[in-house]
């Protein structure tokens, strides 16, 4: 079987991986989608293990191929690394490191950490990609990605990776500073549906952790919210209009601490969760992608010291003034 297993075999079976369907991963590679079927049938019979189930919708890798998985993108990385070689023409060695990340961490702490490994490491370039978890996890399996900072799955999807805890972050009420709810001495969860909510997408963690918290209520998210990802969205809304925006902290941390939102004094009970940086567990990690994380645990250590806003309590009215007789 060694002998016979050739690099296209191997390029074959990371494109299916990648595109998760024969025929885009045929389109990927210029081939027709019979031929790269053939090709991953030949694999198979040299392996005598099935490494991915066809159907009607598209490829799954089987546990045998999510094993070879993770030793085919070290044959891809070391044809890359030897072409290159090969192919040196003296100029500087850029690095691209390509990151995935939840759209709340990307608007939170990746920013100043960018900054950083751009001073420390200016011949690296970074692809910056946002997507759901599920989404960031699949393409971190498939090679499409060197990291991601985002949250633990489940135990089948977290096969062949790893995860490194960088910080627990809870979930917020945010509206604008002029909010009527602010003069509240006191918040419920039905004074809060009297008002447009802006929330994260069905299926998302954030999501369940709200929809957990209204039921524990005896209440229910309502049908006409804002649903959505974006944080430059969500935040504009909060800010110009009485929608409560139910958030992760750190995307709305840094309107929070400038007083452009302010967080409701309610409290959403058992809603941290756990964010850190997850990477395939074979092989060795770039320097770059090393410098990036050493770069979040000093930057997720500082945070974990840092106060989160709290909420502010409604001015007092002044008392009237007496004007006294001349």
């Amino acid at each position: 079987m060694e002998t016979k297993i050739s690099f296209r075999h191997v390029s074959c079976f990371l494109a299916i991986a990648r595109e998760r369907h024969l025929g885009r991963a045929a389109g990927q590679l210029n081939l027709t989608q019979p031929a790269v079927s053939k090709t991953l049938s030949e694999l198979e019979s040299l392996a005598d293990v099935r490494l991915v189930e066809r159907g009607r919708h598209g490829a799954r890798l089987t546990p045998a191929g999510e094993h070879f998985l993770r030793y085919a993108l070290g044959v891809e990385q070391a044809m890359d690394s030897a072409k290159a070689a090969l192919q040196g023409t003296g100029a500087p060695d850029i690095k691209i490191v390509e990151v995935g990340a939840l759209p709340t961490v990307a608007s939170g702490v990746l920013p100043d950490a960018l900054v950083r490994l751009r001073a420390r490491q200016p011949q690296t370039g970074i692809r910056l990609h946002t997507a759901t978890n599920q989404v960031l996890l699949s393409a971190l399996k498939a090679g499409r990605l060197d990291c991601v900072v985002g949250r633990m799955a489940e135990p089948s999807m977290m096969q062949g990776l790893s995860f490194e805890l960088l910080y627990a972050e809870p979930l917020v009420m945010a509206v604008r500073p002029r909010h009527p709810l602010l003069k509240s001495r006191s918040v419920s969860p039905q004074a809060v549906l009297a008002y447009p909510l802006i929330v994260a997408p069905a299926g998302t963690v954030p999501r369940l952790h709200t929809d957990a918290f209204f039921d524990a209520h005896a209440l229910r998210v309502p049908g006409n919210c804002t649903e959505t990802l974006s944080v430059s969205v969500a935040r504009l809304i909060a800010r110009r209009s009485e929608a409560i925006w139910i958030t992760p902290e750190s995307a709305a941390r840094d309107d929070l601490a400038r007083g452009e939102l302010a967080p409701l004094p309610l409290a959403i009970a058992n809603a941290e969760e756990p964010v850190g940086l997850l990477r395939r567990s074979a092989g060795e990690p770039s320097e770059a992608v090393e410098a990036l994380a050493d770069i979040l645990r000093e930057a997720t250590d500082s945070d974990a010291r840092r106060p989160t806003p709290k909420a502010r309590k409604p001015a007092r009215a002044a008392p009237p003034r007496i004007k006294r007789a001349r």
